[in-house]
């Protein structure tokens, strides 16, 4: 999904994801953020409307990537989100299924594929989604990301191991307190969070924010 943004980076990647406004962006990329997340699902409290915020985002460096974090979004609408100017790849958290994924990627759309993982089955037969980019997410049916709930970290550790060739990136109830633990643990390529660095839903604490990233870093 973050493709070249991947390869090109010898240093952990990190993804700072729920951006509502222009103010928490601006200072999650001066913190070291490689990439923001803007959340468009409807049922979410951090759901931003990407039309209304294009403006601002469409300014924000080009070396970031943006990325729309989506659920269950039909072909079409898939299509025109990922066309968009200031929107470089989708994030896909809901039920889309290896035919979808294989049609993205046959379209030449860069994305990445969370999996919910809530037990020892749920990494167990991974299928192919047609993406280097794997996203490993607490399992919290309807919260869409931000559920600030950890799983078990040695289910991913186990997936890093049996699949070095894919990105994994870890998610789910991730801090600036527990997060160098779970890099040490896990080996991932990257870590993404949300809720663990925000004041309240959809608004960031910029200190959180560059001690998160400093953690993260410096634990590899």
């Amino acid at each position: 999904m973050f493709g070249g943004k991947l390869a090109s980076n010898e240093r952990l990647f990190v993804k700072i994801c729920g951006i509502k406004n222009e103010s928490d962006a601006v200072a999650s990329i001066k913190s070291g953020a490689d990439a923001l997340g803007f959340n468009i699902v409807p049922q979410s409290k951090r759901c931003i409307d990407l039309d209304a915020a294009a403006a601002w985002i469409g300014e924000l460096p080009n070396g970031i990537w943006k990325v729309a974090v989506t659920a269950d979004l039909n072909w079409e609408d898939a299509c025109r989100i990922a066309q968009l100017p200031f929107i470089d790849a989708l994030q896909l958290h809901g039920n889309e299924s290896p035919e979808f994924c294989r049609r993205l990627h046959d379209a030449g759309i860069a994305f990445a594929k969370a999996l919910p993982v809530v037990d020892a089955e749920s990494l167990a037969d991974v299928a192919n989604y047609f993406t280097d980019t794997l996203i490993l997410d607490s399992g919290m049916t309807g919260s869409f990301g931000g559920s600030g709930k950890v799983f078990p970290w040695n289910y991913a550790r186990g997936f890093v191991r049996k699949n070095p060739a894919l990105n994994v990136i870890l998610a789910g109830g991730l801090s600036p307190k527990n997060v160098a633990e779970a890099v040490s643990m896990v080996g991932p390529r990257g870590v993404d969070v949300t809720s663990g660095v925000e004041k309240e839903a959809g608004r960031k604490n910029h200190r959180l924010v560059k001690s998160f990233i400093r953690a993260a870093r410096r634990a590899v």
